[in-house]
This record gives C-alpha cells, structure tokens and sequence, in this order.
C-alpha cells in the first residue's frame, strides 16, 4: 500500500463517522436529556439548543486529541500490520455496523450503548479477519462488558435511591417542605458542584489535557468551584426562588444575577371569567362539552380553508422555495414532538401510582437538574466523541502514512472532532425525540427532584466506577437511575416493566447485531474478487 491509496475507503469511512456521530446524538445525548425534559425542568427546544452547544464545545474543546484505534483494547492492532488497508476496510466496516445498529435502536426508541456498539462492530470485524482467537473474551475484553450490563444499573440505582430517599422523607414529605428545602438547597449546589467538577476532570478532559494536575489539585479545583456555586446558590438563587415562589413575583431567569436590585413586580392579574347565564348554570357540563364540539368544528372547518390555500399557494411557488420549505419541516420536526408522554392512557395508570409532591418544592430542583444535566452533556461530547472520532481517525492515518501506527493511538484532527460534535447535534435535533419520549415518563412518572436524583446519581455512579476499575456504561446508568426513583415509590406498579424489558433486550443484542453486520460487510468487502490490470 502507498500514501493516499484506497482513497474511497477513507471517504465512505467520513459518511460512516458523521453517521455514527448522528446516532450518538439520537441516542447517547437523547437519553442524557430525558429526565430533565420528562419532569419538565426543559422544555424540548430548550434542552436541544443547550446540548447542541455543551456537546459541540465539549467535543471540540475537551475531545481527545489521541483516540484508541481498537476502542477497549478488545482486539490487537499489530494484526493488521502487514496490510494498513485491512485495518481501514475493517474501521469503516465497524463504523457501518454500530451506526446502523445505533441508528436502527434510535428510532424505536431504544437506549443502547454507543460504546458498545462501537466494539461490537471491531469484535465483528476482527473475527472474520483473524477468527475468533483474535479476540480478548476475558474480563479484560469481551466478560467486562457483559458486566457492565449489570453492574451499571445496579451501581446507579443504589446511588440514586441514596440522593433521593433522604430529600423525599426530610423535605418533600414534610408539612413545610418548601421550606426546608430552601434551607437545603445550597447544600444540593455544593453536592452537584463537587460532583460535577471531578467528573468533567476525570471523565471527560484527557489525559493529554490535564497537564500536571496532581490530585490535591484536581479536590482544589472541585472544592473551589463547588464553593463559589454554593455562594451563588445562597445569594442570588435562593432570593429568587423565595421572591417568585412564596411573593409571587414576575421574575426571570435573567433576573438572578441582579435579583437584589430588582424592585417589586407583581404578576399580572388573571383575566376575568365571562359572567354565566342561569341557563347556563342549570346546563352544566352539557354545554360546555357543546360549546367546545361547536369550536372544534369551526377551528377544523378554518384549518382545511387554510390548507386549502395553502396547497394552492404551493402549486405555484418555485421550485426552490418548494425544497427549502421541506427542509425546514424535517429539520424542525424533531422539536415540535411531545416527548413527556402525559396524556398517554396507556401510561396514565403507571404515573397515578407515583406519589406526588408540593409543586413549589419540587421547582427548588428544576435548577440543578439542568446543570447537572449541562455537565453530563459536556463530559459526554468531550468523551464519547471518540466512538465516531476513534475509527475515522485511523482511517485517515493509515491513509496518509500508508502504515499502521503498532502503539494503538491515532492522531484525532480538529476537523474530526467539529465533524463528530456537528453529527451529534444533528442526530439529536433530528431523532433524539423517541428515546427521549421512551427513558424519561416512559419508564416511571419524573419530577425535578426524581429527575435530578436519577442525573447526580447516574453521574456519580460513573465517575466512582471509572476510577476503581469497574466497567459500567452511562446509558445503562441513567436507565438504572430513573428505574430506581420508580420503585423508590413503593409500588411496582408505579414502573413500566414492559418497557425496561426492551431496554433490556436491546443491551444484550447489541454485540451481536452490530458485530454481525460489521463482519459481514468485512468478509464479503475484503474477499471480493479483485480486478487486475
């Protein structure tokens, strides 16, 4: 093989890792904003504009600037030395083979591990190159995934049921609980912080990136910014909570930095109701539901008039506003679902079996859900960016070099992590909405203090796990979390069993679906006949 051979493979191999990267999105970075957006912390569009920058920046600030050529050591990269060009065909093929997998999953709504899928596809690919020996099955390999199937979930919900049984018993279920949860609440942002801190540093900057930092600097860095957010808690969000919650006061987001210099602001008053008519009084309920069959039929009479219209209008615009206009549907279509799953029937008992609590109590962790949620997005896009950067990236140095780099590591480019961030930010827009809509109330009624719980919980469980060696995978974590919070309710109803059992399923198939795939692309591409010149 020379330099710049093979050109096709590196190009097919770009497609392969945007789509890879979509899947992400849709999948990984969907489930990481399904709580906040099920207990109604984050609206749809909201939690999409906000994961679009922390992923994209996350990626591209914090990615890797090396990425394992075979993620997890699974498979020895020498075996491909005496021929580069088999290790390019087998990391397109792998890509193939876990974006298909992903992708697939992502639009039956089901959460997968994309780090999984990544591996199945290199197990996949490195099976049928070198046979089954090739691979490492022990728990280095192969038995450390198929633990983490259950070490994830479990790890994850004991922690979350730790968070979250304490708030519910001393604050939720308490006569005052409003205020004692505006007493605790600086204590939660020191916890979140703290937390949140060593997770982006441990889990998410690189190794690389680090620098010097021992870990007496990396607590002080933690502490110190757990501090300052604490004293932003207590001086400014707690303020602002009380001014809005108990005076009912018109405040915004954006007053809580200068909540102390802004001046008294009423609500404004609620629109009067129309004086009722004795006839109506004695009707009741009968003409209410008239009236609003009478307003249906009008509304739905108007709606085909406009459409109408509108088909008329569209007969005779160009061709090219024509293509735009349906590109901005598609583009769109994504935010305009409803993925909180309430007025599902189907779903209705399950939630009625969740207790609830003081909606104003509950509002004290709509804020810390969405910086937890934040932290998670931005950990994730600087981290699980190489499942799509990792292959793409060995691709493209096997291309230039003509050779296969022995010690596992590829150079990952900028273009590459810009890439990846773009098709992760477009994986959601696009597709997120279903897992979304399935691992948030899909699995168990969620409030912000359940989702938040469920988040700092999954965080926590990753973050200890990564450090004393045990494998565990964040979409599985998150599962586990919100799996939790449910039977926290003491009630096996108050779960949707059907629903964790194809979540289930579709960890366990996961391996051999995406590695089928990828071997199989593999060993009919590379015993294809050859043409000779």
């Amino acid at each position: 093989m020379q330099p710049h051979d093979f050109t096709w493979i590196f190009a097919l191999g770009i497609v392969g890792s945007i789509c890879d990267a979509f899947g992400i999105g849709a999948n990984d970075v969907a489930n990481s904003f399904a709580s906040s957006i099920s207990s109604g912390s984050l609206s749809l569009m909201q939690a999409c504009i906000v994961a679009s920058f922390t992923e994209f920046l996350g990626a591209l600030l914090l990615g890797a600037s090396t990425s394992e050529t075979i993620k997890g050591g699974i498979l020895d990269v020498k075996e491909f030395a005496p021929q580069p060009e088999l290790l390019m065909l087998a990391m397109l093929c792998a890509l193939i083979g876990s974006a298909t997998w992903v992708i697939f999953a992502s639009k039956y709504g089901l959460p997968v591990s994309t780090s999984h899928s990544i591996v199945a596809g290199i197990m996949g690919t490195g099976i049928a190159a070198f046979g089954g020996d090739a691979i490492t099955w022990g728990y280095d390999g192969v038995a450390k995934i198929i633990t983490s199937w259950f070490i994830s979930p479990v790890a994850a919900g004991i922690a979350t049921a730790i968070i979250y049984l304490p708030t519910r018993y001393f604050i939720l279920e308490s006569p005052n609980s409003f205020k004692r949860g505006v007493l605790a609440i600086p204590i939660y942002f020191f916890c979140t912080a703290l937390i949140g801190s060593f997770f982006i540093i441990y889990k998410a900057v690189p190794s690389d990136k680090k620098g010097s930092l021992s870990d007496g600097a990396i607590v002080g860095i933690s502490f110190g910014v757990a501090a300052a957010v604490t004293a932003f808690g207590w001086f400014f969000f707690v303020p602002w909570v009380k001014r809005r919650v108990t005076g009912k006061e018109n405040l915004r987001w954006y007053h809580l930095l200068i909540v102390h210099f802004v001046k008294h602001r009423p609500m404004p008053p609620a629109p009067e109701p129309e004086p009722s008519t004795p006839h109506e009084l004695e009707s009741g309920s009968n003409l209410e539901i008239e009236e609003k069959v009478a307003v249906s039929t009008k509304q739905c009479e108007v709606s085909d008039i406009v459409a109408q219209q509108e088909n008329v209008e569209n007969d005779n615009e160009p061709w090219h506003t024509k293509v735009l206009r349906k590109i901005k549907y598609y583009a769109l279509y994504g935010l305009k679902q409803d993925v909180r799953n309430l007025d599902n029937e189907k779903m209705a008992a399950i939630h009625n079996a969740a207790k609830r609590f003081d909606d104003n109590t509950e509002y004290l962790f709509s804020f810390l859900q969405v910086i937890t949620a934040c932290l998670a997005s931005f950990a994730h896009g600087s981290n699980d960016v190489a499942n799509a950067a990792g292959p793409i990236s060995a691709i493209y140095d096997t291309w230039k070099t003509a050779a296969v780099d022995v010690d596992g590591k590829s150079d990952v480019p900028k273009w590459v992590l810009a890439m990846a961030g773009g098709g992760i930010v477009l994986g959601l827009l696009t597709l997120g909405h279903r897992v979304m809509r399935r691992v948030g109330n899909g699995i168990t009624y969620l409030t912000p203090s359940r989702g938040f719980s469920a988040e700092l919980g999954a965080s926590l469980t990753v973050l200890t796990a990564s450090q004393i060696g045990l494998p565990v995978s964040t979409t599985h974590c998150l599962v586990g979390a919100v799996t939790a919070v449910g039977l926290c309710n003491g009630n096996l109803r108050a779960l949707n069993w059907k629903t964790l059992g194809l979540c289930m399923g579709s960890w366990l198939i996961t391996l051999p679906v995406a590695g089928l795939i990828a071997g199989l692309m593999f060993a009919f591409a590379s015993n294809a006949p050859n043409k000779l010149f």
